[in-house]
């Protein structure tokens, strides 16, 4: 019997979709371009796993029984994790048919496959070929028949399902991009895999000093990182890559090597699996390192009793919120997202934010850069709605474990 709980997509292509979302220049133009040439990286799979800290985002968020929450879905980590909290509900959104159909898998894998086991073997491991024998009995039965005909598309190495048993986590933009670094590292004399041999934040900091720091002296990482295009695959568009260079005084090596260093050097290696990614492409067996709430063996049961309360849909976040009530929505989680728009689309958002905020409803984002974008690009009488928590959002920035963004922000709606 198949799981419909998904409502159906509307009628904007994909294509239009994210065109409209990413798309500020004319396409002839030098930066229009690379504006196309990004979004092109959409149409497929971008991140294998999400790049932002769910602890920190579930802190902010205080999330509570009976709460409703609407969040970007992007590699649909985060939104797995906020469920093992208990909300009433959650509505997860993205404008790439590949997040949608690596999230709605997600939801079914937590309420179908057999145990915990299982579920680890798949988004955790995610390299076993038993995984394919288990979507096709436990998981395929109950899935949509656009998310289906995703995931059993044929690909020259057969069908697309079997990225689960070939190690997942170094597919996608983000994964090809990792596995790009360690190339250019190892070109450069350097085997990034060795930090993970380091057992105290002091090692890791003598090791990152000695190995990776004397890479960005190379001119090949300097001409690569300069190029706007090098940086697609951490999903890092032309207007956002902008925001980081104004970080580094127009440059944007320094402030990738700051957040480099922050990423391998400020947390212990066995706390952070975001920097175990960068460093093995792989997640930490259980007991091994820390992992994502979702994939805790003791978050498990919950995890399957409210991944029936979720689902993720193709569409923007505006839009989406257009077809909510008014004052139903506790949370809303928009990662990145800020940074890609205009000030007439985040005026947009943000009149449907505060139209169906709840009070005292919070919205968490991150920005490349490190200043709040809001109170230059937003019209004062929409930001007039709300108020800034800055005390916890540096707090949760400095919490960060994926350490790649420039600034965490918390918003929350007044009262009155």
């Amino acid at each position: 019997m198949l799981d419909m709980t998904s409502r159906p997509d509307p009628a904007p292509t994909a294509a239009r979709q994210i065109g409209a979302a990413i798309h500020r220049r004319g396409p002839l133009s030098a930066e229009g371009m690379m504006e196309r040439l990004f979004s092109r990286l959409f149409h497929g799979l971008v991140y294998p796993q999400i790049w932002e800290d769910p602890l920190v985002d579930m802190q902010a968020l205080a999330i509570a029984p009976g709460q409703r929450l609407v969040c970007i879905a992007s590699g649909g980590c985060n939104m797995m994790s906020y469920l093992t909290a208990g909300p009433a509900s959650l509505l997860a959104v993205d404008l790439s048919p590949a997040h949608v159909a690596l999230g709605r898998l997600k939801l079914a894998a937590a309420r179908h496959l057999p145990d915990h086991d299982a579920f680890f073997d798949f988004f955790g491991r995610a390299d076993r070929a038993a995984n394919v024998r288990a979507y096709d009995r436990h998981l395929a039965p109950h899935l949509d028949p656009t998310t289906r005909a995703w995931w059993e598309a044929r690909t020259p190495l057969g069908r697309r399902i079997g990225l689960f048993a070939r190690g997942f986590y170094r597919h996608g933009a983000l994964g090809r991009f990792i596995g790009a670094a360690h190339l250019v590292a190892r070109l450069g004399g350097t085997d990034l895999r060795g930090l993970v041999a380091c057992r105290t934040i002091d090692e890791q900091r003598a090791w990152f000093n000695g190995h990776v720091d004397p890479l960005f002296a190379s001119p090949l990482v300097q001409a690569l990182a300069r190029h706007p295009a090098a940086l697609f695959g951490l999903g890092i568009p032309p207007a956002q890559y902008e925001l980081l260079a104004d970080d580094g005084d127009g440059d944007v090596l320094p402030v990738l090597r700051e957040r480099l260093r922050r990423l391998f050097c400020d947390f212990p290696l066995r706390e952070n699996y975001f920097a175990w990614q960068a460093l093995t492409r792989r997640y930490p067996e259980p007991g091994e390192g820390a992992l994502p709430p979702y994939l805790e063996p003791a978050a498990f049961d919950a995890l399957r009793v409210h991944a029936a309360g979720a689902e993720v849909v193709n569409r923007s976040l505006t839009t989406a919120l257009a077809g909510e009530a008014a004052g139903t929505i506790h949370g809303f989680s928009l990662l990145d997202a800020q940074d890609w728009m205009t000030r007439t689309q985040l005026a947009d958002l943000w009149r449907e934010i505060t139209r169906t905020a709840a009070p005292g409803a919070t919205v968490i984002f991150r920005t490349g850069g490190a200043p709040d974008i809001l109170p230059r690009q937003l019209p004062s009488d929409l930001l007039s709605a709300w108020q800034s928590d800055r005390v916890t959002a540096r707090a949760c920035h400095e919490a960060d474990r994926s350490a790649i963004y420039g600034g965490f922000h918390i918003y929350r709606r007044r009262a009155g």
